[in-house]
Formats: structure tokens, sequence, C-alpha cells
């Protein structure tokens, strides 16, 4: 900050020596006045002390408001604009008052921002609640004419839909997602069998296969969110898998006891310059466009849930030779931190 001062001090510092330097070349040049090089070296060294004491009480008591500025920054409070310090000058006064006029401006802005998106959440949940009406109705009609041949085709469209209405009713509750789980000890197996079981016609028209393997292992995690990311992990590797197919679900536990719960593909894999955008919200990369049913939602959910319920996420892909999602679950004491 000093270097700052000094550089917005600058024509006031070149004037100062400009001065100074006058004053010496005239009492040089003057016939009528006689002074010893020592004497003006004596004076020119005390005017700069003194400038020096000048400019370093300036810069401290200049910056004083811009210190305390820079202290109210670090915090996060809404109302930072009642908390400004005391202006010290007459310009820090003016800038007290641009700031809260600011504020407040902002804060009304934001609240009527925060208003409509309630509306919006409140408007999105009641729509998803209502479309799983018609969709209950419609899974008891197909489990009741399942000897009709027609109806493994529409159950797998009907889990098409099912899976994105359940998605946006996730995506509605994301907001408040640290005040709606709970960790517990859970059997992976219990988790996987579950998806699979949703995602089970689907599988059965591209008759991919399911292996499993390891997943006795219990995990320190909240069950409903858990599932979430596993349904989206799970639904991609369905939805790129080939026809025939294998898809392989296994879990290791690391030398730091740390669980390791893999889902591979044996899909088209993912070039090598999308990897490191697969998990950016809308991304869907070349798979996705040529698939043409990509939203470029489901990875990003499952990064960003994975972070808030501490879930390391990660994929490794091989172009050609499928794509590997891992889930790394961490100890249970890491688990107490995160929710402190």
């Amino acid at each position: 900050m000093f270097f700052s001062y000094i550089n917005d001090m600058k024509s006031w510092i070149f004037f100062f020596f400009l001065s100074l330097l006058s004053a010496d070349l005239l009492l040089w040049l003057d016939p009528g006045i006689d002074v010893e090089i020592s004497s003006l070296v004596y004076v020119n060294a005390l005017l700069l002390i003194a400038f020096i004491a000048f400019i370093s009480w300036r810069y401290y008591r200049e910056t004083a408001y811009i210190r305390q500025l820079a202290l109210l920054e670090e915090e996060t409070e809404t109302d930072w604009y009642e908390a400004l310090p005391d202006p010290i000058f007459e310009r820090d006064e003016q800038v007290n008052d641009m700031l809260q006029s600011a504020g407040i401006s902002f804060s009304k802005q934001l609240s009527v921002v925060r208003q409509n998106t309630i509306i919006q959440d409140d408007y999105i949940a009641g729509w998803v609640h209502e479309a799983k009406a018609p969709l209950t109705a419609m899974k008891l009609v197909i489990d009741a004419n399942r000897k009709d041949p027609h109806m493994r085709k529409i159950e797998t469209e009907w889990l098409r839909i099912f899976l994105l209405v359940d998605q946006q009713l996730y995506i509605s509750r994301l907001s408040s997602l640290e005040s709606d789980y709970v960790l517990e000890r859970v059997p992976l197996q219990e988790i996987i069998a579950a998806e699979v079981r949703e995602l089970m016609s689907w599988c059965r028209e591209k008759n991919l296969a399911i292996e499993m393997e390891g997943l006795e292992t219990n995990v320190v995690t909240d069950r409903k969110w858990c599932r979430f990311i596993v349904r989206q992990i799970l639904s991609n590797a369905v939805k790129y898998s080939p026809r025939d197919g294998t898809i392989h679900i296994a879990a290791r536990t690391e030398a730091a006891g740390h669980c390791i719960l893999s889902i591979k593909d044996q899909g088209a894999g993912i070039p090598d310059h999308d990897m490191p955008r697969i998990f950016d919200k809308g991304f869907t990369g070349g798979m996705g466009r040529l698939h043409n049913t990509a939203t470029g939602l489901g990875l990003y959910l499952a990064k960003t849930v994975s972070n808030k319920i501490g879930i390391r996420l990660s994929a490794v892909s091989t172009k050609d030779k499928g794509t590997i999602l891992e889930m790394g679950f961490s100890l249970e004491n890491d688990f107490d931190q995160i929710r402190r």
C-alpha cells in the first residue's frame, strides 16, 4: 500500500524536488548570496529528512480509512455498509455516503432476487411432486401389464422421464443440502443394489450386464444424497455403454483407510481435451452432442453434491476403452470435521 501511495503522490514529490533544486540553483548562481557548499548540503539534508517524515505521517493519516475498509472487507456480513469506519477527511465522508447508498441498493436488489428464487424453487418443487403422481400411476399400469411385449420399451421411456423429474427435484433441494443430510454407516451393497434395480429396465433394453465386486464394505455417508450421486454416474454409464456391454462396479479399501467405489463402463471414453471440463455445468462434450440426449447436468450435480457431503469424485477415461468414475469415502473422523 505504501508504494501505491507514493505513486499517487508522485506529482507532489516531483514538485518538492523541483522546488528544492530551483532554490539550490538560485543560491548557487546568485552572486549576491555567499553560501558554502557544506551548508547547502546540510540544509538540503534537513529538508529531505523533514519531507520524508512528513510523507510518512501523511501516509499513516490518509490511509487509515483505507486500512479500516480493508479489515471490513474480510468480514462477510450482509449489512457491511452499516459497519463502515468513521471518516477522517471530507473525501472519506463522501466515500462512506456512496458505499452506504450502493450497499442499500444492492441489498434491495438481492432481496428481490432471493424472493424470486424462493418462488421459483417452490414452483419447481411443486411441479415435480405433481408430475410424480401420474408417473406413479403409469408405473402401476406397466407393472400390471408386463406380459405385453411393448411394455418393456414403454418402461424404459418411463424411466428416462422419471430420472429427469427426479433430478429436477434434487436440484430444487440442492440449496438446502447442508440442513438436509444425515451421516450414517451404510452398506455399499445396499446403495448400489437399489440404484441398479431402478435402472434395470434400461439395462435390459440394451442387454447390459452389471458386475459387482467387494461391495460388502460399510461407508459413512448420507444415504439419500449418496444414492443420488450413484444414480447420476450409473445412468451415464448405462447411456454411453454399447449394447451387450458390461458395467463393472467395485469397491476397495486403500492403505489410508479410505474406501473407493468405482463404476466402469465400456463406452467410447472421453477425449483428453474434454476431461478437465466434464464436471462443468452444462458441458456435454463430443459424446453428449453425438447422442443428443445429454444435458450437461448429471456429472456437475454429482460433483457439487460430492463436495458438499465430503465425497471425493474423480474420473479416468481412455478413448475407445471406457470411463471410470471413482467415489472416495473419507474416514468417520473426517466427517465429524465436515459437520462442524
